[in-house]
């Protein structure tokens, strides 16, 4: 599994699930606002109103920090 995060700076959420993927050895991408994509295109991928972090495992959009925590768990991976 690769997860991808959806990110931006100054976001206590996103340092949250950036931390507990590189403690559980899990593989993953950070895209971060402004750098590697706009406020426009996170919205047209997750709808208006999204909030920071996104995440995704493979193709299946997780949702932000607490729904992965969660998943990371029904995985068994925390």
């Amino acid at each position: 599994m690769t997860y991808t995060i959806y990110s931006k700076t100054n976001c206590p959420y996103c340092t949250k699930v950036k931390s507990v993927l590189e403690l559980t050895d899990q593989k993953h991408i950070v895209y971060l606002l402004d750098r590697d994509f706009t406020r426009q295109e996170f919205y047209d991928r997750f709808g208006g109103g999204s909030t920071f972090p996104q995440v995704v495992c493979d193709d299946k959009n997780l949702g932000g920090c607490v729904d992965t925590i969660k998943f990371l768990r029904e995985q068994r991976v925390l």
